[in-house]
């Protein structure tokens, strides 16, 4: 039976002591989920990326007693590796031991957290780390997290939300082990704290893990305040210039849905329809990919969706208060960019017009209520997702879920569609060589058609005349070198 110790005021000023998430069961596996609730949107506004650098400190360093390689030593016959991320609101670490080496894993897991060695060397080696993340992985290798990331930057700017969690080049050069000191002192506190533990533990363990945990500074900060995000006027265009050879494009606009918000799950059912991460059934997928042949996949999100390029599943502990609604247009090749941009705008806009039939809401709702339980299926999973529950104030997430399918009306879904989703002040990024000419295509209302190897019906070339000749209605658009994102 599944015991969920409740969280009482999740943001309060100043609580007395961490809460605790429970799952206990017959496993020999024992996981841990730790998680914070802080994260980038408590940076201070000068050290963007201070938060990030904190949590990866704590996980990728040594302890008081042990040096980094004595930890990853003692680490590797137990099979165990600590896993970290941090996201806007919440900072997490993550690991899963067997039964039989929880005393030695726990006493190393335990030190980590509280007990930091805080060496120079590891501070160092780990914030070089998160600078090549941004220059080489995110700026330098990964066109599609590229626009993802800064269409996030663009809708939130000058709000907490407003900058990439890994923050930014030129501050991280200027962090030290100090600043990474202080934010541990003010930020992991025992009233941001949940524990999260799950599988066959011994009965007393909690109660031990949750009195050493009491060693962390009592009082919570307050969190940072969340602004209504900036409001914006038409569609915006932001090409980044950068040396490849095929465009990639985020779009998108702010959500004031979350999963606390009686409308969520007629927008998750609506998300499912139009863009199932990684799923061949959405309609954007059906039209663009398998119909026309242009990219491998487009797809649809009202949450945050990080690295969506390697994972099939959402991961938990990304809880955000307010979230937004984004389209991924995987790579398109160059001569059918604008064509597809197009194409996927004119698909908005006929979602919001004309919503979801019959057929596809009973088709989709059918489809959810089996692939929420892929959600959980590991007991990791099923524990971030119960801290995120506790976050939104919700019950179970997939009971919930189900029960809400279990009521909700095609015509209540298209409502909600109305109410929360646009075709118009839309931010668009793409990623392209040919920055200029991508703008002069997407912006002087030339016709744009697109071309087949081989001839398709007459429904699809009469579909493919409107869309060349699409009002994208961009009133403004900016190039700006890949060089200085993040920067």
């Amino acid at each position: 039976m599944k015991v969920i110790v409740a969280l009482l005021c999740l943001y309060a000023s100043a609580q007395a002591k961490s809460s605790t998430v429970l799952l206990p069961g017959k496993s020999p596996l024992i996981t841990f989920r730790f998680v914070f609730l802080t994260g980038a949107a408590s940076d201070p506004a000068d050290k963007p990326g201070l938060a990030n650098l904190t949590c990866e400190t704590l996980a990728l360093s040594g302890t008081k007693q042990k040096t980094y390689k004595q930890v990853v030593d003692a680490l590797f016959p137990m099979a165990v590796s600590i896993e970290s991320y941090t996201d806007k609101q919440m900072m997490t670490f993550t690991a899963e031991t067997h039964v039989d080496n929880l005393e030695k894993f726990y006493t190393l897991f335990k030190a980590m957290l509280l007990e930091p060695g805080w060496r120079e060397e590891d501070f160092r080696r780990v914030k070089d780390d998160q600078i090549n993340a941004l220059k080489i992985t995110l700026r330098g290798n990964n066109d599609e997290e590229l626009a993802k990331e800064e269409l996030y930057n663009l809708l939130y700017a000058g709000h907490p939300f407003g900058h990439a969690n890994l923050g930014t080049i030129s501050s991280l050069e200027k962090l030290t082990l100090d600043d990474v000191k202080a934010f541990y002192k003010t930020q992991l506190t025992k009233g941001n704290l949940i524990i999260g533990l799950a599988g066959g533990y011994p009965a007393n363990f909690p109660a031990r893990v949750e009195k050493d945990f009491s060693a962390l500074p009592g009082a919570s900060p307050s969190p940072a305040a969340l602004p209504v995000p900036p409001q914006f006027e038409g569609n915006s265009l932001t090409v980044l210039r950068k040396d490849t050879r095929s465009v990639a494009y985020s779009l998108g606009f702010p959500l004031d849905v979350n999963r606390g918000d009686p409308d969520f799950p007629a927008l998750l059912l609506t998300q499912s329809y139009f863009g199932q991460h990684r799923e061949f059934g959405g309609r954007l997928y059906q039209r663009m990919r398998e119909l026309r042949g242009l990219n491998y996949g487009d797809y649809a999100y009202i949450e945050y969706f990080p690295n969506g390029v390697y994972s099939f599943e959402p991961s938990p502990n990304l809880a955000r208060r307010q979230q937004i609604f984004q389209i991924w247009i995987r790579p398109v090749e160059v001569p059918t960019a604008a064509f597809g941009l197009k194409l996927a705008m004119f698909e908005l806009d006929k979602l919001v017009k004309e919503g979801i039939s019959e057929e596809e809401f009973q088709r989709t709702r059918s489809f959810i209520s089996k692939q929420v339980n892929l959600l959980t299926k590991t007991k990791s999973a099923e524990l971030g997702y119960a801290i995120d529950s506790e976050f939104y104030g919700i019950g179970n997430y997939n009971s919930t879920i189900k029960t809400a399918l279990m009521s909700l009306t095609r015509d209540q879904v298209n409502a909600a569609i109305r109410r929360h989703l646009r075709s118009d002040n839309v931010r668009i990024v793409a990623v392209a060589k040919d920055a200029d000419g991508l703008k002069e295509k997407l912006m002087s209302g030339m016709a744009t058609p697109m071309t087949y190897n081989s001839p398709k019906d007459s429904a699809v070339m009469a579909e493919d005349k409107t869309v060349e000749s699409w009002n994208l209605r961009i009133k403004e658009a900016t190039i700006v070198p890949v060089e200085q994102v993040f920067q």
